[in-house]
């Protein structure tokens, strides 16, 4: 088997080739103005400019990477230093153990027997996320969810993958298949010109079909690695969460335990009331995790120098994910500085208007798809090409709510596989999962969602549904 580079050696090999393409794209740029506030892109203003090849910038794009995405970095560093504090009571490993104890005994009914206790755990827990996905966009909330289902799916026969799917693939399938999402349909609609979350129907039967299909993956999988745990690609990795477990297999869960463990699920309930209701962010949603660290630390009896000492060996030990996330954002910083991005597109969307409806919505979707692989951010990426994208369906005959369709399932897949998302990195990271072994596992199942994206948009073009 071939060595699988250093995720940072991954990472950098991106930048060397985007500063490359600054050398052989030509450079442009087009207009931009804004609009009730959001920056976007006027039509028909591309034009050339002159070359900014980038050299030397492939190290000051390190630092730029690092400024840009400091919250990210900081939400990283302060949750892996929180999750260390509570760790340190065991009361994570302890509980799931005893939670598990307690489902098992649902056995005895012949309907849960036949249907499987991990089953049903798995897709409820998928299910719940994917709805957070779709209703509210969550997507860096999950960072802090890895290190509590890695060890319920550890403890269940699985691996990391597996916990990692539980909360992070399903949230991200959600939010491919949103209905309600205002990062991503908000904001696209609203340059669209189109009605605030209409088209709710369809969406609703992509979001039902694509989280059912998430589902079914992740079930198939788990069921290989339990009946042959030697297949999973980290199995030797996941001697980490094993071994820390197994120290506490036999513990019973204390009251100081039990009461870290409300501690944990009032924070997360906080969370969700939170973002829903007050529109928290990282920096609120930091806090929240930071507050809920020390509370663990004085509930665990631990002087306030232990818990500070906790608190930095935890985010030493999370420390390199964290930095791997502001290294892979300086790809993003060269492809801009190089003025490449709007080149690319303006190639590509010209294309559109010479082809029929079918291959036009395939190239759309195509761009979208591969755009997301450099610009992660689905609200930047909504302001660059919505203006364009809504002028050209409208020369070819395709409704604007289907282009919209189009940016949504091309932002929303890749971004569990581009080394540019720090939200994946930032997961990985947590996981202990490095970023080569999970690309080898996750592309198929990628690439399956794109090709089942592309179905689903076509009978927007053939009938007639609401909003379309």
């Amino acid at each position: 088997m071939k060595k699988i580079p250093h995720t940072f050696t991954i990472v950098f090999a991106l930048i060397v080739l985007a500063a490359v393409m600054t050398w052989v794209v030509p450079a442009g740029e087009f207009l931009r103005q804004t609009v009730d506030g959001r920056e976007v892109v006027v039509g028909d203003s591309f034009h050339y400019v002159d070359r900014a090849p980038q050299t030397w910038q492939v190290f000051s794009a390190l630092f730029n990477g690092f400024v840009d995405k400091a919250d990210i970095i900081v939400f990283i560093l302060m949750v892996g230093g929180a999750f260390w504090i509570l760790n340190n009571s065991h009361a994570i490993d302890v509980g799931v153990m005893a939670f598990l104890r307690r489902v098992q005994r649902l056995s005895r009914y012949k309907l849960i027997r036949r249907l499987g206790v991990e089953n049903i755990i798995i897709t409820l827990v998928m299910l719940l996320f994917s709805l957070f996905g779709a209703i509210f966009g969550m997507s860096e909330e999950t960072i802090a969810f890895v290190v509590v289902f890695i060890p319920l799916a550890i403890r269940m026969g699985y691996d990391s993958i597996v916990g990692v799917c539980m909360c992070y693939v399903a949230a991200h399938v959600g939010f491919a298949g949103a209905m309600l999402n205002p990062f991503t349909i908000g904001i696209a609609q609203g340059i669209a010109g189109l009605p605030l979350f209409s088209g709710l129907e369809y969406r609703l039967f992509c979001w039902v079909v694509l989280t059912l299909i998430g589902i079914a993956f992740v079930l198939w999988y788990a069921h290989r690695v339990k009946a042959k745990p030697e297949r999973s690609p980290v199995h030797k990795l996941d001697d980490y969460w094993r071994s820390r477990m197994e120290s506490n297999e036999q513990s019973a869960l204390t009251t100081r335990q039990a009461l870290i463990l409300v501690l944990l699920l009032l924070t997360i309930v906080a969370l969700v009331v939170g973002v829903l209701v007050w529109h928290w962010y990282i920096a609120e949603i930091s806090a929240l995790f930071l507050a809920m660290g020390i509370l663990a630390g004085i509930l665990d009896r631990q002087s306030a120098d232990d818990i500070a000492k906790l608190f930095l060996a935890g985010c030493k030990d999370i420390l390199s994910a964290a930095l791997v996330v502001g290294l892979a954002s300086g790809i993003i910083f060269i492809l801009k500085d190089g003025h490449v991005i709007d080149t690319l597109l303006y190639g590509l969307t010209r294309s559109l208007a010479q082809t029929g409806e079918v291959l036009s919505l395939g190239v759309m979707y195509l761009f979208q798809t591969l755009l997301n692989l450099v610009m992660p951010s689905g609200s930047a990426k909504a302001a660059l090409t919505m203006p364009i994208m809504t002028q050209f369906a409208d020369l070819i005959d395709v409704s604007r709510q289907t282009t919209v369709l189009a940016f949504q399932f091309g932002d929303g897949f890749t971004n569990m596989l581009t080394p540019t998302s720090g939200v994946l990195i930032g997961v990985l990271g947590m996981a202990r999962i490095p970023y080569g072994t999970w690309l080898r596992w996750v592309w198929k199942f990628i690439l399956a969602l794109i090709i089942i994206g592309f179905i689903l948009m076509l009978p927007t073009l053939w009938l007639d549904l609401p909003g379309f």
